[in-house]
């Protein structure tokens, strides 16, 4: 019996793998700016997972899993600070060019953003997670949330609004 709850378990483990491995990667990409970062992200979070999955509730399974990449992705921050890293093309369906040009953009812009206001805006607004989602994903106020979407956002409007000649 013990054999049939444990391959229950990596069945069920195997299926919200497949159904959330596009998802998290996209996330880490957008977090970190680097594809095979962001790869080595998932695997580390589908990792701790796994290894929490007895406990881990089947309706909020995709919420833990990017609580712990988005953990991973401060935590290699705060060891590391802040890197250059050159844009690297990010696998998504469809390969126009305009497509990978607006990546490109996409991912230039988010860092110019502080670390903290990246995860926010990454959350909130990729990933369409509410104010209080975003906060209780980051472990903040929701306070704390609307201020750094406030910011970000303001400081992504300044960058993507041309300086016209002479109005300085």
């Amino acid at each position: 019996m013990a054999g049939q709850a444990t391959a229950k378990r990596q069945a069920e483990f195997t299926e919200f793998v497949n159904a959330s491995v596009g998802y998290l990667t996209r996330t880490a990409f957008l977090l970190c700016g680097d594809a095979e970062l962001a790869n080595d992200l998932v695997q580390e979070a589908l990792t701790r997972t796994y290894a929490a999955w007895w406990r881990v509730r089947p309706d909020d399974a995709r919420g833990y899993a990017r609580r712990v990449l988005v953990n991973l992705s401060v935590d290699r921050w705060r060891r590391r600070g802040p890197e250059s890293v050159e844009l690297t093309e990010f696998a998504a369906s469809g390969s126009a060019e305009a497509g990978v040009d607006d990546r490109d953009e996409i991912v230039r812009l988010l860092r110019t953003l502080s670390p903290h206001q990246r995860r926010v805006i990454v959350l909130r607004y990729f990933d369409d997670l509410t104010e209080p989602e975003v906060a209780r994903t980051l472990g903040v106020s929701v306070g704390t949330v609307k201020s750094a979407c406030s910011r970000g956002l303001a400081m992504l409007r300044e960058q993507l609004t041309p300086i016209k000649e002479g109005e300085r």
